[in-house]
């Protein structure tokens, strides 16, 4: 009999010392911070065995979901280069974006709307928007839509 697989979401602090060592690992392979899982569970301080027993089995909670496209609008001081500076922030944590809207700037802002593969981001979606908000001539940014 094929038993239905089942998924739990737990909190980070409650995973077992080796489950939580292999996500590590698994993120250190995947950032290519090192280049051999030797390296990495070394690094973590995790056999080698219980990495190969729980790699397949261990994900991230952002990396499970399938909404990898998402709409992002913020509001922008209109002044020269600040637009190409939030699309190359978006390229430097692997975004890619997909569609672009700009409104006419009214009373010297404008409102952006971007739509930005996530597939490839190399740091949480959280992380991301933060970033993005940090960055010179952004007014808050929101998610509007995920598809």
């Amino acid at each position: 009999m094929n038993q239905e697989e089942k998924f739990y979401l737990i909190r980070s602090d409650m995973l077992p010392e080796s489950i939580a060592k292999t996500v590590e690992a698994k993120r250190l392979l995947e950032s290519g911070e090192v280049d051999t899982v030797n390296d990495a569970v070394e690094r973590v301080g995790l056999s080698r065995s219980a990495f190969y027993k729980y790699k397949d089995a261990i994900f991230p909670f952002n990396s499970m979901m399938s909404e990898k496209i998402m709409t992002i609008t913020f509001s922008l001081d209109h002044q020269s280069g600040y637009l190409s500076k939030v699309l190359a922030y978006v390229a430097d944590q692997g975004g890619n974006v997909l569609t672009i809207n700009q409104t006419i700037p009214l009373q010297g802002i404008a409102n952006i709307s971007l739509s930005v593969d996530m597939g490839h981001l190399k740091i949480t979606t959280t992380e991301f928007l933060e970033g993005l908000q940090q960055l010179s001539g952004v007014r808050k940014a929101i998610i509007v839509g995920r598809g």
